[in-house]
Parts: C-alpha cells; structure tokens; sequence
C-alpha cells in the first residue's frame, strides 16, 4: 500500500495547487519527504484529461508550458477535470537529468511501479494507481533530452483495441504538431503511456526537440498543442482551439532497424540535417576516434529510409548509443 500523501481534494470544484508527499529517509533527511507538484482544476461536468510533464528531468517545454497553464487557467473556462503533473519526476528536474539521481532509475522505465520500492518506483506507482483511474484521457509531454534532438511531434501510442485506436489517432492529430508518429518504444511496456493505453485512457505523447535546451519552437508548438487537446475534449471551449493542419502522412519509427547504434566508442559525424530524406544501407554519418588520429573513422550505415527524425546531443558516444533515429511513412489505419 502507498505511503504517499495529498491535501489535494481530486473531487472539489476549483482550482487546487500543492503537492504529493512520498516518505523519504536519505542520510540528510530522517523524515523528509520527496514533494511531486499537483494542481486539480475542476468545474462543470466534463471528462477529465490528466497532464504529465517532467517525466525525464531534462526535458523542459512540457514543464515550462504546464507550469503557466495551472497559474494561468481560469476554473471558470473549465468544462470538467485537469489534474497536472508539471514536474512528476521531481528529482530529476531538479537535477536536470533523465534518471533520478536518487536511485539511478529511469521513470519511464519503471511503470506500473511498485508502493513499496525506491522513490522513483513508488512514483510511477502513485500515477499508475491512484492518478490513471481518475482520467478520461492522458497527455505526457517528452522532447529528445540532453541526448537527442528530435523534430516537433506528437506521438501515437498504439493501442490494440481499434476503437482507442481511433480515438487516440483523432486526440494526437488534434494536439496539431508538425509531424504525427507512431512510437512504441520496440514494444516497451513499462512506459507511461503505453500503462495508460493498457487502462483504457484515450493516450497522446509528445517529442518536442531537445538537445538539452529549451525551443522556442517547440514550446509555442507545445502550449498551443495542450490547450487544443483540452479543447478537443470540451474540458476547454472547442471554439479556442488553433485549426490543426492535418500532416500530409502519419509516420512511424520502423522497429530495431529506424535506430541508427554506435558500433564503437568516439565522436559522431553526422551526414545530414534533421528532416534530411534518406535510404537503407546509405551513409549515415562516421565516428571518429579522437585520441587514435591512425585510426579511420567509423562509418555507420542507415538500416531503414525516410527521414532524419531524431539525432545524438552531444556528439561524444559509446557504444550502443542512439546517433541517429529514422521514421518512415506508418502503413497502418488513418482515417
């Protein structure tokens, strides 16, 4: 059973600002307590769209936009229930690191988590447990990190039930990103979303550039695409949506082979721009070996086509990191 803690009450009417308390014990601090940011804003008799950010803690317009939106959202324009995690891996935002730098622990990797383990377990248990039964639908906000850099998206997560199928198609086509893909982490289940696909929560991700800063572009992309998925839902008034431009194709991420992995420790020289059109077998980029100047270069080769959709920050690797990700046209359900 859970020892975490709120003052917050999910059912009042109003707008609710505070904090989940996880019993915490390191040596500095016998009976502290690790602190996750909620905010509940409730009126009216609408369905209830649950918004995570900061699930990696160095990825920063999903927290930066969820921020403004609980100061900034009046509960009188609220049809209906936002409950908002902005920081829902707090300690590693505030280290700014993907895993936490309490137990090593990445949270997106740890769903549905368990109550009684380490601090980020407990997390992911708390959100699997006690949050996702409360929501209609779910909206987790990611960019690349300080490890990648990835074009503007929305995200589809697959469901295998056709109906959530199509409704989380229309939600992420209605986030309006440049780019809509289809991501399902080589089946990875222990990820947020694919936990809320699994409880029957109409599902929408994001990947909002990286490179371990902030985009302005993909922060407006980001506020915009928040507020229109509330508007999609009526908990916002339809009518202040921005008209998504619907994407010429939906986009996929084909399997093992739309990864690009470093057979060799050094530095990555990529061959093309992010967005670049691209063929299987054609030159990826060269890793280069920066203490052996005899030593050629390393060249690596793209196993899929389509294009350049996300690329290494920094350049520096090891072997069996990501220099490259492509995505090619999804073959699936559209319309």
């Amino acid at each position: 059973m859970s020892t975490a803690r709120t003052t917050i009450d999910f059912d009042r009417t109003g707008k609710q600002i505070g904090f989940v308390d996880i019993p915490h014990s390191p040596h500095e601090d016998a009976w502290g307590a690790t602190r996750i940011p909620l905010a509940v804003i409730r009126n009216g008799s609408g369905p209830t769209v649950i918004l995570e950010a900061g699930n990696h803690g160095d990825e920063y317009e999903g927290p930066i936009a969820l921020g403004e939106l609980l100061r900034e959202l009046d509960p009188g324009a609220v049809n209906g229930r936002i409950i908002i995690l902005p920081a829902v891996n707090t300690p590693a935002v505030d280290a700014g690191r993907r895993t936490s730098p309490v137990d090593g622990l990445n949270l997106n990797r740890t769903f549905p988590g368990d109550a009684t383990g380490t601090i980020t377990q407990q997390i992911s248990a708390y959100v699997s447990e006690v949050i996702l039964p409360l929501g209609d639908a779910f909206v987790d906000l990611h960019s690349g990190g300080s490890s990648l850099n990835i074009l503007p998206s929305a995200i589809i997560e697959p469901a295998a039930d056709p109906v959530l199928r199509r409704r989380n198609i229309d939600a992420v086509l209605a986030f309006g990103a440049p780019l809509t893909v289809v991501i399902d982490n080589l089946g990875e289940p222990r990820t947020s979303t694919a936990t809320a696909v699994r409880a029957g929560l109409v599902t929408i991700g994001t990947e909002l550039a990286g490179a371990g800063t902030v985009s302005l572009d993909a922060l407006a992309i980001c506020r915009r695409g928040v507020r229109n998925v509330l508007a999609h839902f009526g908990v916002l008034d339809p009518a202040s949506a921005t008209p998504p431009a619907r994407p010429d194709a939906i986009l996929r991420i084909p399997g093992h082979d739309g990864y690009v992995l470093a057979p060799t420790a050094g530095v990555f020289e990529p061959f093309h721009a992010l967005g670049a059109r691209v063929s299987a077998g054609q030159e990826a980029g060269r890793i280069h070996n920066l203490v052996n100047p005899s030593r050629e270069a390393e060249v690596v080769r793209y196993g899929a086509g389509g294009i350049v959709y996300g690329q290494r920050q920094p350049g520096r690797v090891v072997i069996g990191n990501c220099c490259v990700t492509v995505a090619a046209p999804y073959e699936g359900e559209i319309s």
